[in-house]
């Protein structure tokens, strides 16, 4: 079974044929790509609301993050295992304080 095999329980229209599995692909190789081009990188998982599913944010040591959708918490933490990094319930821990210093200093600089 793999990682994304779980069917998503969204309501609304249905995906074109493949796309589900295109996705999951792209997913995995953004945050695959996020944890090899960064240092010191942790994973954070989100648990899903009302309106979202799952994700995932992903914070290096600069503060820099990427955030993706997954199935549920257990696909997060097999995707941590895989990539060998930590990984965290966002509400036990909270965000670390460098991601914050980080988007703080890309307002200041973009806006």
């Amino acid at each position: 079974m793999g990682l994304f095999s779980r069917k998503s329980r969204s309501a609304g229209g249905s995906a074109p044929q493949g796309a589900g599995k295109d996705a999951k692909a792209e997913t995995i190789a953004h945050l695959r790509s996020f944890v090899n081009e960064h240092q010191g990188c942790e994973a954070f998982i989100e648990p899903p609301t009302r309106v979202t599913q799952t994700t995932m944010v992903i914070v290096a040591d600069t503060g820099e993050w990427t955030r993706r959708r997954i199935p549920d918490e257990a696909t997060a933490r097999r995707l941590a295992q895989q990539f060998s990094i930590p990984a965290f319930d966002v509400n036990l821990s909270g965000y670390p304080s460098r991601m914050r210093e980080w988007n703080e200093k890309q307002r200041k600089n973009h806006g």
